[in-house]
């Protein structure tokens, strides 16, 4: 029997749909996918180029793309001879899902899943989310809200809340970010966490849903969080949590959000690259992703999915209530050298909101780290 092997990430999430498929992809092809694993941490900073000396398949985020053209470790996956099979998981995708796996002309992922930094917040506490992020900032200061800082959860929130003032960040550089508009976005990210438990900087979004789900939480609401499905599903953990549009300023629309999700590539290294080629075209379909991929655990990133009742009635409506967030995400930087930067400019704006550094340092340090990114 032919086999291949992926690697995803550590989670309900990650993990259960790629199962969940790949037994029905083996009972339809006779091809066995066996699936591994890494924590999230792990998943978001390890080497794609070693990843794809061990594995057919490989699930990646967006931001490794520049990278991942120069190390030529992932095949392309533009393919005449299924034109109408690509055309329709690009029509399908759920914001600039789709696009952000295209870099220099060429596909290299197709999208699995679909993310990005939105509202959670706890249904039996709350009435509905929390629009307007002035109240975030009060309840931040009543020890009733929380926000993941850890790297690099806390550059995506510089980053949702420069997009969202009209001010995003570049994608080209020299700079990063204007000096006074990214000091006006770090004014408000230490509004938000001034309020907050310190420990709030050394938490990723999943330590923040397994705390907020537990029945006796203090906290009631995440304002920037990649959104979880998992977790707004009944029984998953003890309370269940909702997701909804992320909180804006002076009645924006929710624009501006870091994109995140992930998605399916194919290894250069592969001694199968037709079948393996063939697996991610079939589970990034819509078909599939509004079935087996979404029942199993996933969050899809296919529109069918998206605007499905069956999808969505499980999810206090997870997807229906956080569309226009992820319609008007903004794409973070992607190219080679982008993330080096990610990683240190992640540090530098946590140590610099923890310890009350001058903004005026932080950008500095931020648009030298820039600059210097695209040198390499």
């Amino acid at each position: 029997m032919a086999q291949l092997k992926g690697m995803t990430w550590s989670h309900p999430r990650g993990y259960d749909p790629m199962v969940a498929c790949s037994a029905i992809w083996k009972e339809k092809t006779g091809v066995e996918v066996v699936w591994e694993k890494r924590s999230l941490q792990d998943f978001e900073t390890f080497p794609v180029e070693e990843l794809a000396a061990a594995y057919d398949l490989i699930v990646i985020d967006h931001p490794h793309v520049g990278q991942i053209t120069r190390e030529d470790c992932l095949l392309p996956l533009e393919d005449a001879a299924h034109a109408e099979e690509l055309a329709a998981i690009a029509a399908g995708t759920v914001g600039r899902s789709y696009p952000s796996y295209n870099w220099q002309g060429r596909q290299w992922a197709f999208p699995l899943d679909a993310a990005t930094q939105v509202q959670a917040y706890r249904p039996d506490r709350l009435s509905g989310p929390v629009t307007d992020l002035a109240e975030i900032v009060s309840l931040a200061a009543k020890a009733k809200a929380i926000l993941p800082m850890r790297s690099p959860h806390v550059l995506m929130t510089f980053f949702t809340l420069a997009a969202h003032l009209g001010t995003p960040c570049s994608v080209e550089g020299p700079e990063c970010i204007a000096k006074a508009d990214g000091e006006a976005v770090l004014d408000w990210m230490a509004r938000i966490v001034g309020g907050m438990d310190a420990k709030c900087y050394d938490m990723d979004p999943i330590a923040v849903f397994d705390l907020m789900s537990q029945p006796d939480c203090p906290y009631d609401v995440v304002p920037f969080v990649y959104g979880y499905v998992s977790y707004s599903f009944a029984g998953f953990r003890p309370a269940r949590l909702a997701f909804a549009d992320m909180p804006v300023i002076d009645g924006r629309a929710p624009n501006g959000s870091a994109l995140g999700g992930t998605g399916i590539a194919v290894s250069a290294r592969t001694q199968m690259p037709e079948e393996a080629k063939a697996f991610a075209r079939w589970i990034a379909s819509g078909p599939v992703q509004a079935g087996a991929y979404a029942s199993g655990n996933g969050q899809p990133g296919h529109a069918d999915a998206w605007v499905s009742d069956a999808v969505n009635a499980p999810t206090l409506d997870f997807y229906r209530n956080t569309r226009a967030t992820l319609e008007g995400a903004y794409v973070r930087p992607r190219h080679d050298g982008y993330m080096a930067f990610q990683s240190e400019a992640s540090d530098i704006i946590n140590n610099g909101l923890r310890t009350a550094a001058r903004h005026t340092v932080l950008i500095d340090k931020l648009n030298q780290l820039f600059a210097q990114s695209f040198e390499s």
